[in-house]
């Protein structure tokens, strides 16, 4: 159900509950008593009842008119005052009402409070009229039911007024963190296998004219490459992307050698679950794509290490330009970083996600050095 149908069904239930506890004496009145007589009881339901479907309406939306407390005494006037000038029993069907109101629209505690007053006024008032306690006490009884039942038929109403706003809020939610991984996904992936393709490309343009079996060998890399690239495509799209640190580690090593920077890997045995083992295999891919667009690196080393039970990566290489090397900056304390791209950021949040830190600035060599660390 949602909620405007629940909204719906407790303002029927309302409006039959209050509709009811006055529909037979009106009934009586109107065929048995004189015309003065109803035009008397017309005016005091009258003033009974428009405040009351006010307070309703007030309670179902959750607002407060800053004119409540001046037809909150109308009300309680109305429910009690012809009671005194001449209609008989006319709080028994009338209190009842008024405790909703006075249950939704105060704070509980005090609601609670007047609404038990009104019982036992009302048991003293029947009492001394009827001189009966069980009828007395079965009036007096009502007020607090009916009281709850307005209540509690409220509260269900906008609670579920509520849930389904939150789970509005969780689809847009999901709808946006889904966003941010397939653009995340997209940029250190396919960032990657577009520089290999370029640079791929450039090298057997090159060739193309002194050595055409290499320069056809490079060109089918290539191909090899943007297929690699179109299966990312469909992967990131379905939401399943397996990376290992090895693997990649073997990739990164091939693309930088065949560009001419010379790569030295030194991987320590280390078992990491799968979650972080695949952050470190983005690291890679992201540190290595830095160096190929960014730098103009010679060497690279790729180091692996265990450090008091968490995995330590450590991308260096040298040649960073003089504008990057002046932009790079270290982080201000485990984890963090000061001015990253965003390839970076998307590192950081992945490490995060387990547990993991990221830390990434220039070396006093004048290179730059990328490191991750993650738990086991």
């Amino acid at each position: 159900m949602n909620s405007t149908s629940a909204r719906r069904l407790g303002i029927a239930l309302i409006v039959l509950i209050s509709i009811g506890y006055t529909i037979i004496p009106v009934v009586a009145s109107l065929v048995t008593a004189s015309m003065s007589i109803n035009a008397r009881l017309l005016a005091a339901l009258t003033a009974f009842y428009l405040p009351h479907i006010l307070h309703v309406r007030q309670a179902f939306t959750g607002a407060r008119s800053r004119w409540l407390p001046a037809t909150l005494t109308v009300q309680v006037v109305a429910a009690y005052l012809p009671e005194v000038i001449g209609f008989p029993n006319w709080s028994a069907g009338t209190a009842p009402l008024l405790a909703g109101p006075v249950l939704l629209l105060l704070p509980l505690r005090w609601g609670g409070v007047m609404v038990m007053t009104m019982a036992a006024v009302e048991f003293w008032w029947l009492y001394g009229i009827w001189h009966d306690v069980t009828g007395s006490f079965f009036y007096s009884l009502t007020i607090v039911i009916t009281g709850a039942m307005f209540y509690v038929v409220v509260r269900l109403v906008r609670v579920t007024a509520e849930l389904e706003q939150a789970r509005a809020g969780l689809a847009e939610a999901a709808v946006l963190k889904e966003r941010l991984r397939i653009s995340r996904d997209l940029h250190d992936g396919l960032g990657h296998s577009l520089t290999a393709i370029v640079l791929k490309g450039d090298l057997a343009t090159r060739l193309m004219d002194r050595d055409l079996p290499t320069a056809k060998t490079e060109v089918g890399a290539l191909v090899q490459v943007a297929r690699e690239a179109a299966q990312e495509v469909r992967q990131v799209a379905r939401g399943y992307r397996r990376m290992t640190l090895t693997d990649e580690v073997h990739r990164a090593a091939a693309l930088l050698e065949s560009s001419g920077i010379g790569c030295q890997v030194n991987l320590a045995q280390i078992t990491v679950s799968q979650e972080p083992d695949e952050a470190l295999a983005w690291a890679v891919r992201e540190g290595v794509t830095n160096i190929l667009r960014h730098s103009r690196a010679t060497t690279c080393s790729i180091t692996t290490s265990n450090r008091a039970g968490r995995a330590h990566l450590e991308i260096v290489n040298n040649g960073l330009p003089p504008d990057d090397a002046q932009s790079a900056t270290a982080g201000d304390g485990p984890g963090g970083v000061q001015t990253l791209t965003g390839g970076l950021v998307g590192l950081a949040e992945r490490a995060a996600q387990v547990g993991g830190t990221v830390e990434a600035g220039r070396t006093s060599e004048g290179g730059f050095r990328l490191t991750m660390e993650v738990p086991t």
